[in-house]
């Protein structure tokens, strides 16, 4: 295949991928330019002939069960509060001012569900346990569950845990910084390195500060392990401040993408993604099309997405349960931080991101490594100096986790494994099966190393005594839906 002499390490072939992929997007930001400028009536029009279209294809509509009205209730959520709302709790919010100076959206559930506190915002004298989000996500991911029994979140503040959310950069609770806004590609302008420097550290300070706590646990899921990785390697105090290192789905340096067309084209050249998305937010027209398309239609097409990138399938995750989360899957990202992905893949090796991208030279398109001795290595993570005790918690059907190349680059010492058989990515944390197979590895080790786990009660039970309102009574919706809330 004839290379091009201006992109040399991509064929004619993959520079036509290219010009029709920015083509594509260009044509998606035309018609989201578009949209924003319609009236509710004709989005409402659009969005009920993908109804119309969804039951020529699967069947007229049938009455809604219990579960699928709580779904629905909770896919209607507009926010963190009012889906902590739906289960009986009162969450409270918090910003923290990182040293490079963004502002960062922490969510807290200092107690359990219907206890009321006198003082917010302080100490609660409980163990102190902080959850951190994935990829194209935000601390909705944690808690858009449609049972309470399987949301950890929910579980560890039965248990007695003062529990903390966190949210990067950028993302729906992050969009602000005191020296750029949200529209200048400055702002846009951070990778995995900010997160591990600033956002991770910044944040596990401030809630020990508020809770007067000597330690925390951590719990991550996906990006929000690698961002934890990628801190504790670079912070040798911030080791001290955390008592252990619970990985869901760990990420660290993933194979690459099932869709073979995209991963070659990227490891290639990571910074093609910038050629096709520009430097500032990634895949931002996704909540255009959200409120276009009919909610189930929606939930196909995302999973369509998922299985032709990354090969999953899905199967682990009910149909009421993607229709309740798929609508709080994406939020906000820098373009960067996925090229940092992107060059972590090509060259295998959980480094820094690479401003200097443009040296490096492939010795094939099947084999995208650095060819020979070069000059210059992108620094690593040293992550075999992390002291923290990590736990880690992947499933065997996820293609992002290769857990033996992972403990490689771990220490030898206080690192444990836990294979969960037959479960992919996403299934970790809104798997049927969660509250079995998932949650109590999380809470032993949890109660095994926090900070005085007598302060925890004994156990709980989460589907006693949670009467969920499955009718939502709120006067609000959702632009572009019908006010009816039809039946699915």
């Amino acid at each position: 295949m004839a290379r091009l002499p201006l992109l040399g390490r991509i064929t004619s072939r993959d520079y036509a991928a290219i010009l029709f992929g920015a083509l594509l997007v260009a044509f998606e930001a035309l018609l989201t330019l578009i949209i924003s400028f319609l009236p509710k009536s004709v989005i409402q029009w659009f969005y009920d002939r993908s109804r119309s279209l969804f039951h020529l294809i699967v069947g007229p509509p049938v009455p809604k069960s219990n579960e699928q009205r709580l779904a629905e209730r909770i896919r209607r959520a507009e926010d963190f509060q009012k889906l902590c709302e739906i289960f009986g709790y009162e969450p409270e919010e918090h910003v923290v001012l990182t040293k490079d100076g963004y502002l960062l959206g922490l969510h807290r559930l200092p107690a359990k569900r219907g206890e009321v506190r006198d003082c917010p915002g302080v100490s609660t004298g409980k163990p102190v346990v902080y959850l951190h989000h994935g990829l194209l996500m935000n601390s909705e991911g944690w808690v858009c569950l449609t049972s309470p029994e399987r949301c950890v979140a929910f579980t560890l503040a039965e248990l007695g845990f003062d529990v903390w959310l966190g949210n990067n950069r950028g993302n729906k609770y992050s969009k602000k910084s005191i020296h750029h806004s949200p529209t200048s590609a400055k702002f846009w302008n951070y990778s995995i390195d900010d997160f591990a420097w600033h956002d991770i550290p910044d944040s596990i300070e401030y809630i020990l500060k508020v809770t007067k706590e000597p330690s925390l646990s951590y719990v991550g899921f996906s990006q929000g392990t690698a961002q934890a990785f990628a801190a504790l390697s670079i912070h040798p105090p911030l080791n001290e401040k955390v008592n252990v290192f619970v990985a869901l789905a760990p990420a660290m340096s993933p194979a690459g993408l099932a869709a073979r067309v995209v991963d070659s084209l990227m490891k290639a050249s990571p910074t093609l993604v910038f050629l096709v998305f520009g430097r500032k937010s990634i895949m931002s027209s996704v909540p255009t099309w959200q409120s276009l398309l009919y909610p189930p239609l929606y939930s196909a097409l995302i999973t369509t997405s998922i299985t032709w990138l990354f090969n999953w399938r899905c199967h682990n995750i009910p149909s009421t349960q993607k229709l309740a989360a798929f609508a709080h899957l994406y939020s906000s990202a820098s373009v960067k931080s996925v090229v940092h992905w992107f060059q972590i893949m090509r060259n295998a090796k959980f480094q820094m991101y690479d401003d200097d991208v443009q040296r490096v030279t492939l010795t094939s398109r099947r084999t995208p490594r650095p060819s020979g001795v070069t000059a210059y290595a992108p620094l690593r993570f040293p992550t075999r100096n992390i002291a923290s005790p990590i736990v880690l918690l992947y499933g065997d059907s996820d293609s992002l986790v290769d857990i033996d190349v992972m403990l490689h680059e771990l220490p030898k010492k206080n690192v444990r494994v836990r294979r969960l058989h037959g479960y992919e990515h996403l299934d970790v944390i809104w798997g049927e099966n969660v509250h079995k197979d998932v949650i109590p590895h999380v809470i032993s080790s949890l109660r095994e190393y926090c900070v005085d786990p007598d302060r925890l009660a004994k156990s709980v039970k989460m589907t006693n005594g949670f009467d969920v309102d499955y009718e939502d009574t709120s006067s609000t919706n959702t632009p572009a839906e019908p006010l009816s809330g039809a039946d699915i």
